[in-house]
């Protein structure tokens, strides 16, 4: 904006006092008396907040006497150009654009070569003025521009939280064997003191740069220098972990003056020196080698041949055009550089795999000693000493945060088995650059950009909105250098519209506050721009995500339930809170209720040793063809007498059998779901009683006795409430209360271990939660309940307590396929309290991955790349038009101010507005031609709408020219008929035992209720909120069923392709109930 009349000079926050030596850091004298050749190398810088700038340096000589131009070899004309000066030229980003950066300096040589000594620094600043001239592009679109001789891409990053990859990343393996490679690795994962050594200034930042890309996602936290001039070896005394380069003239010397090193010639890449070996510093370095070493013969031998260009297009034909042979560099490199890169991740992903089951997201705690239980004892070594470092120390605050950067993607996709996609983006061409660098003339070239991509965005406007959000973003950027403000925001709205993702909040900021009053008066005049500067003026600053790490230690104090609560979720244990404060009040002891340190030691230990046994537990083949594929075996008695003889008593989370003693034969005592009696009693032998066990099963006539002695009371207590937990599940037909039974049943026995002189049978039985419940509420369902429903789920299994199901989506797909065949099972999508999603197979209904937390980007597994802001309040409905099923380009949105927005799917467009008057609009359904809301007010009928009264909240429309809706705070159903144009219902049905309506669902040309009440003896309310689903027939108008199934109100239903309607429930029952349709 001042006519570019400005110089532009270094930024004052750069420090570039070491930059001479960096820039000839092997150089004694400037002066030589022979001509050399030219040499490039390349610098990185990070200043103390840890940002990194990068730059490349040319090295090139020219002759001191001779003031005439080069001959073509450069050796001058004069024949007294005998003494040469060497000269560097340093071009500094903030990106690391290595090979673009040196494709730069080398057509700047191509003119330097050419051109006199007065002349170099008109050529310079000329140089310097056009890559000012270039923009960075946003992730997912290259630049290529021309620099002549060459046409140089600029390449994107691969997603907003990766650098750009600008180098080749097979230098490393052509340096070193896998094996040496993966010690090198080895040695930065344990934040090792690292110095590398090359002849070649080049080779060793390019080496360090791809190493340090290997450990992505994780981000090297110490010093890094990777190019160290002579006089600045003493930085090698450092006492920290460091990344640092030298010359390899200086390896004697480094070596005999510095300790505790691990010195690295790169041009020797079989070498690999430590120069003090403390006694584990071997075995650690080989450790990750003996992990991940999956590098078969076969896999080698095409690494080799696919890491040599020359072996990869032996068979092409030769290419007679420079920028054409650059082209296929270019793409083979991208190829190349990917697959490494994927194999490095999948190095990563196999090393630290096992670390999310041991994190606890919601109080942050990773604990580390079970972590390293778990790993091979040659490998604990390894591991305690990453498990110290800051970088893993980072890569936990990303998983915690659940941050979706590609190792959690390539997780995700192990776990799934779904296939990891490569992106692959395409260049944008910018124009030659301009003769003149004058102002008007740079104004024309970037008017001349403005309508190239303007022409880009025309040609992608309906196709690809993912191009068509970055020309928006360049665009945009351009219209900001030409100080053309309000065109700039015109582009970034369109762009927050079409891709938020990559939308630029700092600078939008800037512009807006940058903006004159004329230009402010003008926005304000246009409705999106002046939405757009609302926003970013009331727009709070984000907040900072929780970086803290915890690791877990056992308490030393004495714990009240509140503390309690947090240790036994920390050390995971169990989540769920109301099981945590029954096992509080099992353990605490006193009128003070705490727990002794000493004691949850006790108990912690009883409970992992627990859990070991149950993996330790060994049986026979014979044994195990008894078993089904998913059971196991989870607690085992002392060798006892029975009646089917001498053995011992094994439960799994379906039956008990008996293992007999000597050669041990399977003989199935009972399944759990076949007991009719538990009981304790006492057998004679001789003077004696002995506490026995007495088992009734349907199964056999005879009753199972075991002589358990001093087990009998725990076992007791175990087999009732497996046998209370299984008539649940079967009851319910959902299988988490059996699992739910099987953690009581294990809380019991450590609770028994730990406290075997303090009464452990009764603190035992404060955790047998189904065997109490079973005689407080009833355990049966109504038979039409239990021919109708087919299954539940929880979807809050892996919260501290149960959320609210919200809302249910079912997104349809093939039933028998894997995701790698190209199908996709169907899906059922919950969204919960708090804003969480979870996702579940419709085809096995298991839960598919952890929950998504919406609105928080850091930690969002999903992104939302598109918004419309049309609405300017709530929206409270959506409705797509189906009347065509073959060609649904059309739907409505409505908001709770009364507006109705009819939307083209296509173009993301309003296509016709219209507003009602009314205090909140609920709701909209689309039936003959007619869109019909609910609302809380009356107002006159419009031409296109029909309108009913407030008191309804969902509705429902048939085929037989019928609307059906449901009473919010009464149990009625009005149904209306869409010919006689009726403000008030024709007819009301009463529903039974309901006091409202919630929601309500059209399925097989029947009318599914989801209604609340509360329950009643005798015909007194006893207070227990009792929810049912009702199915009402819309011909007879009466209730066919009346389906039970919830403890709290149902707030959403859903429809699985007119097979199941899926009932989910507030957050006291916070399940989710699939009823068969007929």
């Amino acid at each position: 904006g001042k006519g570019g009349t400005e110089d532009v000079t270094v930024p004052t926050d750069i420090d570039l006092t070491a930059l001479p030596q960096l820039c000839f850091p092997g150089i004694w004298s400037c002066v030589t008396s022979e001509q050399r050749d030219e040499q490039f190398h390349f610098l990185v810088f990070t200043d103390i907040f840890g940002n990194r700038t990068h730059g490349a340096v040319m090295q090139c000589y020219r002759p001191i006497l001779d003031s005439t131009s080069f001959c073509e070899n450069g050796t001058g004309s004069s024949k007294f150009s005998k003494i040469f000066s060497a000269y560097s030229f340093c071009v500094i980003s903030k990106y690391p654009y290595f090979n673009v950066l040196k494709d730069c300096l080398s057509c700047l040589l191509t003119h330097l070569r050419t051109s006199c000594l007065s002349d170099m620094e008109r050529r310079v600043r000329e140089f310097a003025a056009k890559l000012s001239l270039v923009p960075i592009p946003p992730h997912g679109l290259h630049l290529m521009f021309t620099l002549c001789p060459l046409t140089i891409v600029l390449p994107s990053r691969e997603d907003k939280d990766h650098p750009a990859v600008d180098l080749d990343l097979h230098l490393p393996f052509l340096c070193f064997r896998p094996q040496k490679l993966l010690q090198v690795i080895s040695c930065l994962l344990q934040e090792q003191r690292v110095v590398l050594f090359s002849a070649d200034w080049a080779r060793l930042t390019l080496v360090a740069e791809s190493l340090l890309l290997f450990l992505q996602p994780m981000s090297w936290q110490q010093p890094y220098v990777p190019v160290l001039a002579r006089g600045m070896l003493d930085f090698l005394m450092a006492p920290t972990a460091f990344l640092m380069g030298c010359h390899v003239s200086h390896f004697e010397e480094v070596a005999t003056e510095t300790d505790d090193l691990i010195l690295i010639n790169i041009d020797n890449g079989s070498s690999l020196q430590v120069t003090v070996v403390h006694k584990s510093t071997s075995r650690d370095i080989n450790c990750i080698y003996l992990l991940t070493a999956n590098f078969s013969q076969t896999r080698q031998m095409i690494w080799r041949q696919s890491i040599h260009f020359d072996l990869s297009w032996c068979c092409h034909a030769s290419c007679t055009d420079i920028n054409e042979q650059r082209r296929q560099r270019r793409e083979w490199q991208y190829n190349l550089n990917h697959d490494i890169q994927r194999t490095a991740l999948e190095l990563i992903v196999n090393v630290f795999r096992d670390v999310s089951s041991h994190l606890n997201y919601e109080h942050r705690v990773f604990n580390s000693e079970e972590f390293l239980k778990s790993r091979e004892p040659t490998e604990q070594p390894f591991y305690k000493k990453v498990l110290e470092t800051h970088i893993f120390h980072s890569f936990l605050k990303d998983r915690l945060n659940r941050k979706m950067d590609n190792y959690a993607r390539m997780e995700q996709s192990i776990h799934s088995e779904m296939k990891y996609v490569r992106k692959i983006f395409k260049p944008f061409f910018f124009s030659y650059f301009p003769v003149s660098l004058s102002f008007h003339c740079v104004q024309s070239y970037y008017s001349e950009l403005i309508q190239q991509l303007g022409k880009a965005i025309f040609s992608v406007q309906n196709e690809n909105p993912f191009y068509l959000a970055r020309y928006y973003y360049l665009r945009g950027f351009i219209n900001t250098l030409c100080s053309r403000r309000l065109d700039a925001l015109s582009d970034f709205q369109n762009l927050n519209k079409t891709d938020t993702v990559i939308f630029p909040n700092q600078l939008v900021t800037w512009i807006v506050d940058s903006l004159h009053q004329d230009e402010r008066q003008q926005a304000d005049k246009r409705p999106e721009l002046k939405r757009l500067i609302l926003r970013v003026k009331n727009e709070k600053p984000l907040v900072p995500p929780d970086d803290h790490v915890k690791k877990f230690k056992l308490p030393k104090e004495h714990m009240h339930q509140d503390e309690f609560v947090r240790c036994v979720q920390e050390c995971g244990i169990v989540k769920d809170l109301a099981t945590i404060n029954r096992l509080f009040d099992a353990l605490s002891d006193g009128p003070s209720k705490q727990v002794h340190p000493f004691l949850f030691k006790n108990f912690y230990t009883l409970w992992k040793e627990t859990e070991t046994e149950a993996q330790d537990v060994n049986l026979p083949p014979e044994v195990i063809d008894h078993l089904d594929n998913n059971e196991s075996v989870f607690k085992v008695s002392s060798c006892v007498r029975t009646s089917h003889g001498v053995g011992k008593i094994a439960m799994t989370q379906k039956r008990l059998f008996l293992l007999t003693e000597g050669r041990p034969v399977y003989l199935e005592i009972a399944k759990f779901r076949d007991i009719q009696a538990v009981k304790t009693a006492s057998a004679s032998f001789l003077l004696l009683r002995i506490p026995s066990l007495h088992i009734h099963t349907s199964s056999r006539p005879e009753v199972f006795e075991a002589n358990l002695k001093t087990e009998t009371e725990l076992w007791n207590l175990v087999v009732r409430e497996m046998w209370a937990g299984r008539k649940m599940a079967d009851q319910h037909k959902d299988p988490q209360y059996m699992s739910q039974a099987l953690t009581n049943v294990l809380l019991m026995h450590a609770v028994t271990g730990c406290l075997q002189t303090q009464r452990p049978i009764t603190a035992a039985s404060k955790l047998a939660y189904f065997d109490k419940i079973k005689h407080e509420v009833p355990m049966s369902v109504s038979e039409t309940t239990s021919e109708t429903l087919k299954h539940k789920i929880n979807p809050s299994l892996d919260l501290a307590e149960p959320q609210t199901v919200h809302v249910l989506l079912y997104t349809p797909g093939q039933l028998k396929c894997s995701d790698s065949t190209g199908g996709m099972n169907p899906k059922l999508w919950v969204a919960l309290s708090g804003g969480k999603v979870v996702i579940f197979d419709a085809a096995t209904w298991c839960k598919l991955q952890d929950s998504i937390q919406v609105g928080i980007p850091c930690s969002s597994i999903m992104s939302c790349n598109k918004q419309l802001t049309e609405h300017r309040h709530e929206v409270t409905g959506l409705m797509v038009d189906t009347r065509d099923q073959h060609n649904s380009q059309e739907s409505y949105s409505c908001s709770c101010d009364g507006t109705i927005l009819q939307w083209d799917l296509c173009r993301l467009k309003v296509k016709q507005q219209i507003f009602l008057k009314c205090n909140r609009l609920l709701s909209i359904q689309i039936h003959d031609d007619a869109v019909w809301c609910c609302k809380y007010t009356l107002s006159p009928v419009c031409s296109n709408l029909k309108l009913f009264s407030s008191l309804f909240s969902p509705c429902e429309y048939l085929s037989q020219g019928q609307v059906w809706a449901g009473c919010a705070d009464s149990g009625e159903l009005c149904l209306w008929y869409t010919n006689n144009h009726l403000l008030h219902p024709s007819k009301r049905i009463i529903l039974p035992s309901s006091s409202g309506v919630t929601c309500m669902i059209r399925v097989k040309g029947q009318i599914w209720v989801g209604c609340c009440g509360w329950s009643s003896v005798g015909g007194q309310c006893h207070g227990q909120l009792r929810s049912q689903v009702l199915v009402v027939d819309p011909q007879s108008h009466t209730v066919t069923k009346e389906l039970q199934a919830h403890s709290d109100s149902i707030q959403t239903l859903c429809s699985a392709e007119d097979r199941y309607v899926l009932s989910g429930s507030a957050r006291r029952d916070g399940r989710i109930a699939i009823w068969k349709v007929e």
